[in-house]
Order: structure tokens, then C-alpha cells, then sequence
């Protein structure tokens, strides 16, 4: 009989396997082409990647909604944007009439879309050429959030310099700037940018003083 801690290894490294096999796929070497999924999160995060990469814990099948989608008939081909020297590389997860969609997973229904869904989805409808887009939520009960958006032109500016920023600092192989978020907590780069991790906990009557005797 295969052990607990056999079973999970074993789930993990399929799962993982199957993102790799899914995620788009980014030629580290090549710094004139810089991919849309780069430039929507934390720059530091991106340059690491191409840099010094570190091995991230997947984290389950919700992560792979986006990969399997653009796999399927409906799935959009990647397409170029020239920005000077620079391609910035976008796929869409799926292109219906003139609109492109985004699906992404949740751990429950959302009152407004992530920030950077917003950037990567209306980069996507420059890059496309497409006047509207959909990012849909589905959480692991199956409920779905649906926020629609026109394409913004000062947003789309905003992506193209971080585009210029990452090229340029890759060139000149310069680590960039914090960018503070709540996703650093689960970065697999934390520790290169803060304090080392703990697992011990303090209890908070410590920090306090409660019950300590003169």
C-alpha cells in the first residue's frame, strides 16, 4: 500500500509534468523577444526566471485551465507585436467573434478582475487587433465570474515600457526593482528578496508579555 506522503509526490510530480507540457514556453536566451505573461507580473519575478530559475511548486489542476483551453480548437494561435527591436509575444486563451477571452481560476467569485489579468487581456486585444474581452473566473465549484472589458490605449503604454524596462535590464543584466504584492508570499524568489522563511510560529501572548511574571 502506497504511503500518504508516496501518493502526494506522486500527484505533484503528474500534475507538474502536465503544466510543463501546457505553460508557454519562454526562450530565456532570446531578450528581444519578451512574452506578454513577463511583463504583467513582477519584473524581479521574470528576470529570475531567465536568469537564475528556480523550480516552482505547482500548486494543482486549477492552474492549468488557461493551458489546456488554448490547446483546444477554440484556442487562439501567439501572435507578435513589434515594439522597436523588441517582439512582444501574446496568446490569447481563445478568440470568439471579435472577442478574446481569458480564463482563469479562483478560489471564490470575485467582485473586479486581478490587475494583472487587466494588463495581459488588454494587451491582448492590441496585439490581436480586437475591440472587446472577456476574463472569466471559474472557481472549484464551478461558478463563474465574467467582467468584460473595451481595450485601453494608456494601459497597453504601461505594458510597453515594462517591455523596454525587461529588455534593458536583461541587457544589461541588472536585477529590477521590488514590486510588493500579495503574490510574494508564495514567490519561489521570497527568500532572494526578503527575510529567509520560518516555519516556527510565535504565539502572539509571547510578543505581547501576557501572563509574564516580574
Amino acid at each position: 500500500m502506497m504511503g500518504e506522503r508516496d501518493f502526494r509526490s506522486v500527484i505533484q510530480n503528474a500534475v507538474g509534468s502536465i503544466e510543463k507540457e501546457l505553460e508557454i514556453k519562454v526562450d530565456s536566451k532570446d531578450i528581444q523577444t519578451i512574452h506578454l505573461k513577463e511583463v504583467v507580473q513582477c519584473l524581479r519575478r521574470s528576470y529570475y526566471d531567465r536568469i537564475e530559475p528556480e523550480e516552482i511548486e505547482r500548486s494543482g489542476f486549477n492552474d492549468l485551465l488557461s493551458g489546456l483551453l488554448r490547446k483546444l480548437q477554440y484556442g487562439s494561435e501567439s501572435k507578435e507585436f513589434v515594439i522597436d527591436d523588441i517582439k512582444l509575444k501574446g496568446q490569447a486563451d481563445m478568440m470568439v467573434d471579435d472577442s478574446i477571452l481569458l480564463f482563469r481560476s479562483a478560489l471564490d467569485e470575485l467582485e473586479s478582475p486581478y490587475a494583472n489579468d487587466i494588463l495581459y487581456i488588454n494587451a491582448c486585444m492590441w496585439i490581436y487587433n480586437k475591440e472587446n474581452g472577456v476574463i472569466i473566473y471559474i472557481t472549484g465549484d464551478k461558478k463563474e465570474t465574467a467582467f468584460s472589458l473595451t481595450r485601453n490605449k494608456k494601459m497597453f503604454e504601461e505594458v510597453v515600457r515594462r517591455v523596454r524596462v525587461l529588455n534593458d535590464l536583461l541587457k544589461e543584466q541588472k536585477t529590477p526593482i521590488l514590486e510588493p504584492s500579495t503574490e510574494c508570499s508564495e514567490c519561489q524568489y521570497y527568500e532572494r528578496c526578503f527575510m529567509k522563511k520560518k516555519n516556527t510560529k510565535t504565539s502572539l501572548v509571547k510578543i505581547l508579555g501576557i501572563g509574564n511574571k516580574d
